[in-house]
């Protein structure tokens, strides 16, 4: 991959945003901490609200504040980080709008615009940058997630906004790829040798991938109303994950090696039909219930009215190629389960034969390689180990873990977890599209997605209650047992 210039400013559509003050802000500050903002590097931030620049300043730095922690501001990179910060009202979704932000950038020429706005307005916004002739040949557009409500809508936004930038300047983001322990499953398995050789149907036995939210949809719930957990979470997330984990060796780390390995894994997803309703799919939908302690309430409660969205979805995905022939791939996300985890867990089949006995025969269990992405981020692989002591039983074993915790390898006081989004906005600003998502993996993952979403209509298959603060439908511990598997919950 051939070194691309520096983007020398960004443009933040949105700037007063939730995403923008919780996540995007703090994470340039402290981009700002570790040197590696470009000299020169302005920060133009947008939005209707008519704000002055000093008060808008203050805002960042309560949001920079609230993030930092008790480590605290430094003032000396806050002065150079306030220093690159700007602030013009605008519409922008017209040209005339937008021509402040050119008046903004002065003599920047290589700008990268972040549309933190509703997906609806991309296309508007993309036309009304290159009718303002903002949009040059060196200018680079980063795109929230989801890009569409379904495969027509996303052909269509993606459209929308390549008529205006070419694909190679068009950064689509799905923040899971900028966690460190994501990166790390890319090291795991292709910078080692151990685990390359077993990373097959030979050894695997399943696949599991969960992510587990404890919060309910609250205010949000006229977008989940319009969305659900299928297209909020499993369209990207979940299969970017199941991409990771599945796809082949690329030949290198060049952004168009790895996003083509990933998308023949979306390619070999078999396509869900009505036959796979009721055995490889569950939804499900929670009611009032206790988490973490306190009660809360359903979700038509939260909603006002009764509703047929899905706030829970476990399903069974099969990959039709020869690395992962007969290996099941689970998948499971909901709202107002019982703790907040992102993991992915790779059981590995047990030994062929047991030379041990008695005992230590029944005391067998089969290597499990766990990739925890949140609250904590760690990759811990179960390995069978004589427990220690005498026993009139003759030997015994026990499974104990290697644990490459992130945590606990590079902590110390000054040490902080990092934002996903630093990974990424960094990588923009270099123009590396490697963890970012292309058009075809977007439009195949779609592809997918509509089919479970049909099969669900033509099976009139409504979502089942499940009490908040549960693992979900009972028909979730159904699915994995009706394969002889059981989900991973210790």
């Amino acid at each position: 991959m051939a070194d691309a210039p520096l983007a020398d400013a960004l443009v933040l559509f949105g700037g007063t945003g939730d995403l923008a003050q919780r996540m995007l802000f703090p994470s340039l500050y402290f981009l700002e901490t570790d040197g590696f903002l470009p000299e020169g590097f302005k920060i133009v931030a947008t939005a209707r609200a008519e704000l002055e620049r000093e008060a808008f300043v203050d805002l960042v730095r309560d949001a920079v504040v609230q993030r930092a922690g008790p480590m605290g501001v430094d003032e000396e990179v806050w002065g150079r980080f306030a220093a690159r910060l700007d602030y013009r009202a605008a519409d922008a979704t017209t040209a005339e709008g937008v021509q402040v932000l050119g008046k903004a950038l002065g003599e920047a020429r290589r700008p990268m615009f972040y549309l933190a706005l509703s997906p609806s307005l991309y296309g508007a916004v993309c036309k009304a940058l290159a009718g303002a002739n903002l949009a040059g040949p060196q200018t680079r557009i980063v795109l929230e997630k989801p890009i569409g409500q379904d495969l027509a809508s996303s052909m269509s936004t993606n459209a929308a906004v390549g008529a205006v930038f070419s694909e190679d300047r068009i950064f689509r983001i799905d923040h899971y790829l900028g966690k460190e322990t994501v990166q790390n499953l890319l090291a795991l398995r292709f910078a080692n040798t151990l685990f390359e050789p077993l990373w097959n149907n030979l050894t695997i036995d399943h696949v599991q991938i969960t992510v587990a939210e404890t919060e309910g949809v609250g205010e949000r719930w006229p977008y989940y109303d319009e969305y659900g957990a299928l297209r909020d979470m499993v369209q990207n997330h979940m299969l970017q994950l199941l991409c990771l984990v599945a796809m082949e060796p690329p030949a290198d780390m060049d952004p168009s090696a790895v996003r083509n390995e990933k998308v023949k894994v979306l390619r070999s997803l078999r396509p869900f039909t009505r036959a796979d309703v009721p055995v490889n799919s569950v939804r499900g939908q929670y009611t009032q219930g206790v988490v973490e302690g306190r009660s809360v309430p359903g979700y038509d409660a939260e909603r006002g009215a009764p509703s047929s969205t899905e706030t829970f979805v476990a399903l069974r995905a099969d990959i039709d190629n020869w690395r992962w022939a007969g290996v099941p791939f689970f998948l499971r996300t909901g709202k107002r389960l019982p703790e907040r985890r992102t993991q992915i867990a790779i059981q590995f089949k047990g030994v062929p034969h047991s030379v041990f006995g008695g005992q230590a025969k029944a005391d067998l269990v089969a290597n499990r390689l766990i990739i925890d992405l949140q609250p904590d981020e760690d990759i811990e692989l179960l390995l069978m180990n004589k427990a220690p002591g005498l026993s009139r039983e003759g030997m015994r074993l026990q499974p104990l873990p290697l644990s490459l915790s992130l945590l606990k390898a590079y902590s110390g006081p000054n040490a902080r977890r990092r934002i996903a989004y630093e990974r990424l906005l960094l990588d923009v600003i270099h123009g590396n599209s490697t963890l970012f998502v292309r058009r075809d993996e977007v439009e195949q993952a779609w592809s997918w997605v509509d089919g479970v979403a049909e099969a669900w209509r033509e099976s009139n298959f409504t979502p089942k209650a499940y009490a908040a603060g549960s693992w979900g439908p009972s028909g979730a511990f159904a699915l994995t047992e009706r394969y002889g598997r059981a989900w991973y919950d210790d």
